[in-house]
């Protein structure tokens, strides 16, 4: 199993504490603060660790508070709200340095059998296997700052390959659109809960970045402060994650320093697996008074 998907299935393995009290770390990089599809992830993994195994997320809500502290571990608090005989509701927050950085509640529920519909997949897609990688394209995009190319250059535990590349090259006004195939570079195991987690962390990648399209910016522009405000998302239909993943991705609005982002999460064979929602800042940095 390569290194990266070791590390990633590491830090969703939380140390408990104590009864409804968990432990999560953070893989040591050079970067400002702890990834949000971690935060995510991990705040899921706990909430799982409370409820029966039987019953599995359907849906979660989180918000962002504070940026995370790689260097420190992140304590996850679960407040079982209510166990129904149908649903199982949690609440979650996550600590560090003696406060709330990220809350989240989700929605648990007993498999049943019911109505089956679904939007089907876009298909005008070309094959992951004729585009270049997000990797790539950085190392091609003359406003990447090195930090980020070389971020991005260490082995990761999923590769990226972007549907559209002309906001890697351009600073063009373009549509709000965004299309990723997204692709684990192992397997995880055969475990729904962990499978779930691993699709939550992915949940956050490039989605907030589609936000500034419409402006002829880019998330990594240094005039752009960006971090996720909130984060929903809806668990459709179960999936093993091997192989391709389409992440289909748009932005209707921008308003108010803030960036509205939607997406949606299908198999290579068309299945619907998930929805998602995120809302995050997109403020324009001013340069300070002399």
């Amino acid at each position: 199993m390569p290194a990266a998907i070791q590390e990633l299935l590491s830090i969703l393995n939380l140390e408990e504490l104590e009864h409804n009290l968990y432990r999560g770390r953070s893989p040591q990089v050079k970067w400002q603060r702890v990834f949000g599809g971690q935060t995510i992830a991990q705040a899921l993994v706990a909430a799982q660790r409370t409820v029966e195994p039987d019953r599995h997320v359907h849906s979660l809500h989180g918000y962002f508070m504070r940026p995370g502290d790689i260097t420190v571990p992140i304590v996850y608090e679960v407040d079982r709200i209510r166990d129904g005989s149908s649903f199982t509701t949690r609440r979650v927050v996550a600590i560090q340095h003696g406060h709330a950085i990220f809350s989240l509640e989700a929605s648990f529920q007993l498999d049943e059998p019911g109505l089956e519909y679904q939007m089907p997949m876009p298909l005008d897609v070309p094959a992951p296997e004729t585009l270049k990688s997000q990797r790539e394209l950085l190392q091609e995009a003359s406003h990447v700052p090195d930090m980020i190319r070389m971020f991005w250059a260490k082995e990761r535990p999923l590769e990226l390959r972007p549907v559209y590349a002309e906001h890697y090259s351009s600073r063009d006004k373009l549509p709000p659109l965004q299309k990723v195939w997204i692709r684990l570079t192992g397997p995880v195991p055969n475990d729904r809960a962990v499978r779930t987690a691993v699709l939550a962390y992915l949940s956050d990648m490039t989605l907030l970045d589609t936000a500034t399209f419409a402006h002829g910016r880019g998330i990594f522009d240094p005039d752009i402060q960006a971090a996720s405000l909130d984060h929903a998302m809806w668990f459709h239909r179960e999936h093993s994650l091997d192989g391709w993943l389409l992440y289909t991705q748009d932005s209707p609005s921008t308003s108010g320093a803030r960036g509205f982002t939607r997406g949606a999460i299908y198999a290579q064979d068309g299945t619907l697996i998930a929805s998602v929602a995120q809302e995050g800042l997109i403020r324009l940095r001013t340069k300070p008074t002399t």
